[in-house]
């Protein structure tokens, strides 16, 4: 029976509760860079399900490690040993630097994780009073509640308060501002490294520096926030290597599994040492299945080129957007870095995702006038160049008027 999207659209009003604004395609095949809707047209993917896809849709390798694993073994829980928990916490050892990995389920949930820590590691010393969090102005780390806790936007946390707490954000334009905001009851200093959610923003060189000289002064952890930024999105295996940054904590999700749900709260040996057995668990999280796929990621990654790609293709990719920028008055910005990139515009981005969109192309809105692309990590030059030219097409679109 051949799915259409006045039937779907009509069930989910019926039965799914109404959290998500849907835009008008119905998605039900992959291949590589591509995706096929219901009626079989093609569309070029920039978005890869919010920096998930990762190796793309339908890769050849993922797929016969999922079947074969699937005709396995799929869960056995934490409770007893498996072989790849450990391999793949190897490897993200290996390319974070950090030597101890808590597998989970999501971005939120390793946030949720690290948070956790940084407080069990305060109460361990005996300094229980350092409960507190500094976060920063227009970060995101999820929507459960203690990311939720240090998320900015207040359309985000107003109907749910109170929430986990206390948190101080501070304005990383205003630098100086951080060290008054650490005190002796800080717990953790929280950042996202590249901020996605808010518009794919960097953080300033003065702020940067000035979290170095916080930490190294009192003592405070950093937790560095990579679920979007992180595993290769940027060029970098962490992007917080390239702002020169020892985090104590690092969350990762998204693109480790490559579709397959995974995440992990990455967390040093010395915050390590001061966590017990029972302190934190799930019962998901990192079993027979997700850690295969993640190890799966992290071996093409890490061993077969597409970390090194990434840091060959983004160079034309960043030089083409910024051609764009020259041509269109309307982009205002070119961010981000690697593959992780946003325009921001002087106008609502919505035409222009809908427009390219409707040309088979996908990326999508945030931050209400930017347009976020965080395209595949293995996605070839000549599909990166065909994205650029059907953003052109949409851009010269706009009326002249509007994109003066």
């Amino acid at each position: 029976m051949r799915v259409t999207l006045d039937d779907i659209r009509s069930r989910e009003q019926q039965h799914v509760l109404q959290t998500y604004k849907r835009q008008p395609v119905v998605f039900v095949r992959g291949q590589g860079s591509r995706l096929y809707d219901a009626d079989g047209r093609e569309y070029l993917d920039l978005l890869t399900g919010i920096g998930v896809a990762s190796l793309g849709h339908a890769h050849p390798g993922l797929t016969a490690i999922v079947k074969e694993q699937a005709e396995t073994l799929l869960h056995t829980s934490n409770l007893y040993y498996h072989p790849f928990q450990a391999q793949a916490a190897e490897r993200l050892a290996q390319l974070s630097g950090l030597q101890r990995v808590f597998f989970c389920n999501s971005g939120t949930e390793a946030n949720e994780a690290n948070l956790k820590f940084a407080r069990r590691y305060w109460y361990t010393l005996g300094e229980k009073q350092r409960v507190e969090y500094v976060a920063v102005e227009n970060g995101f780390a999820g929507r459960t509640m203690g990311a939720l806790s240090v998320t900015h936007d207040a359309h985000y946390r107003e109907p749910f308060q109170p929430l986990v707490g206390p948190v101080t954000f501070v304005d990383p334009n205003r630098p100086e501002t951080l060290a008054a905001a650490v005190t002796n009851k800080t717990a953790a200093i929280i950042a996202e490294p590249i901020r996605g959610e808010s518009g794919i923003r960097n953080l300033p060189e003065g702020f940067v520096q000035a979290v170095k000289d916080v930490t190294a002064k009192t003592g405070t952890l950093l937790i560095a926030d990579e679920v979007q930024s992180g595993l290769g999105r940027t060029g970098y295996g962490f992007y917080f290597q390239a702002l020169g940054w020892t985090p104590d904590l690092v969350s990762v999700g998204k693109a480790l599994g490559s579709g397959v749900p995974v995440a992990a709260a990455l967390v040093s040996e010395k915050v390590a040492g001061a966590i017990s057995a029972g302190d934190h668990g799930t019962t998901y999280g990192g079993n027979l299945l997700s850690c295969r796929a993640a190890l799966f990621f992290l071996e093409q990654l890490m061993d077969h080129g597409v970390l090194e790609h990434v840091r060959e293709v983004s160079v034309n990719f960043e030089r083409q957007l910024r051609a764009l920028a020259l041509k269109y008055p309307v982009i205002e910005e070119v961010r981000g870095a690697g593959l992780m990139r946003g325009l921001q515009l002087t106008i609502d981005a919505t035409p222009i995702v809908d427009g390219a969109r409707e040309r088979g192309l996908i990326v999508n809105r945030t931050n209400e006038k930017v347009v976020r692309m965080l395209p595949p990590l293995n996605i070839e030059q000549a599909d990166l160049d065909r994205a650029v030219e059907i953003l052109d097409e949409v851009f010269a679109s706009v009326p002249a008027e509007v994109r003066a």
